[in-house]
């Protein structure tokens, strides 16, 4: 089997780094994150999240999520698979259709052509979207909360509705995964729903 890309997708509290965690030990596969995942990412990450940033306009916003994205994929994700590596990422360029597309009207056409220059083409072969309401994730958000964290109730409800959007628009490209319930409950789910995919590509 060629390495594959399997990204996790979600509104804050959803679990995301938890189940990548397990399922890229599960795989053997490199395990990283978007914003984030290299020197340059990170210190873009540090921007983005940081609380007493205030007043960012949505496209700068945008532009810094396509910066780190660029870095992510030429230093980490494409050298990986192109040596047979799969990766398993917390985030991937579908979190900027969902959060700016989406939840700061950017509109995700827009969005998706910035990703598709800044990744050079190269998009996750499955995105595994670990479904929780905002309420239950507002209740998981830790305290205090980042930037993006914090950016208010019907922000998070549209980046909610977008990752359902954007799920039911490439079914074959999203496993949508209950996210409620414990750690090894959820595992368990995105395991069977994994597993149904890869003999499904076979």
């Amino acid at each position: 089997m060629a390495a594959s890309w399997v990204a996790f997708e979600g509104g804050e509290g959803s679990g995301k780094s938890t189940q990548a965690a397990l399922l890229a030990s599960r795989l053997g596969a490199l395990l990283t994150r978007e914003p984030g995942g290299t020197v340059v990412g990170e210190r873009i990450r540090s921007v983005l999240l940081d609380p007493s940033v205030v007043g960012m306009e949505a496209r700068a916003e945008a532009l810094l999520m396509a910066a780190d994205r660029a870095q992510h994929i030429a230093e980490r994700v494409r050298p990986a698979i192109e040596a047979g590596t799969s990766v398993v990422s917390d985030r991937s360029a579908y979190s900027s259709l969902a959060y700016q597309g989406y939840g700061r009207g950017l509109g995700a056409d827009a969005i998706r052509r910035l990703c598709d220059w800044a990744t050079d083409g190269l998009w996750p072969d499955v995105a595994i979207l670990l479904d929780v309401s905002p309420s239950t994730s507002a209740d998981r958000m830790k305290d205090p909360p980042d930037r993006m964290e914090s950016a208010g109730v019907d922000f998070h409800s549209r980046v909610h509705a977008g990752f359902r959007d954007l799920a039911e628009t490439e079914p074959d490209r999203w496993l949508v995964v209950d996210g409620t319930g414990p750690v090894d409950d959820v595992a368990a789910r995105v395991a069977e729903s994994y597993d149904g995919w890869l003999q499904a590509r076979a």
